[in-house]
């Protein structure tokens, strides 16, 4: 809901209007309007619900859910791809739509698993993230091999 606050007058000239008219509204009970001494007061949303304008439609909030499954991954590999999420994560967001991260390991399978939730585009980018720094990962472990 909007904080604009309208005297008769410039309802009049928002409604091309005489103030009588506006007045006559208040009085008839089709404008809402609160009386401060001698002067009303009309809100935005009154005068929305007067003229028909819907009220503004609340914006939309989308949120996504991504679990990864990382197989043959060891604790300590988990460990360092999960603090390095977890501070992209962290790092550069907005502070009303956080991006949320939980990293799991499982030692009796060496398994990871990355469960992220938050906007999309977000999510998008810390999976590239991942993708790239798995691709590290594979690539000094072939090395090592």
């Amino acid at each position: 809901m909007s904080d604009d606050v309208y005297s008769v007058e410039q309802v009049a000239a928002r409604l091309d209007l005489h103030p009588r008219t506006v007045r006559g509204y208040i009085r008839a009970g089709r404008l809402r309007a609160t009386r401060i001494g001698k002067q009303y007061r009309i809100t935005r949303a009154d005068l929305d619900a007067l003229t028909g304008r819907p009220a503004p439609a609340r914006p939309r909030s989308v949120e996504v859910s991504s679990i990864v499954q990382v197989d043959a991954v060891d604790r300590v590999t988990a460990d360092r791809l999960g603090t390095l999420l977890l501070a992209a994560a962290n790092t550069g967001a907005d502070p009303g739509r956080p991006l949320r991260v939980q990293v799991v390991h499982e030692p009796e399978r060496d398994r990871m698993r990355l469960v992220v939730l938050g906007d999309p585009a977000a999510t998008a980018d810390l999976l590239r993230l991942l993708d790239a720094l798995l691709t590290d990962v594979l690539a000094e472990g072939a090395k090592d091999a």
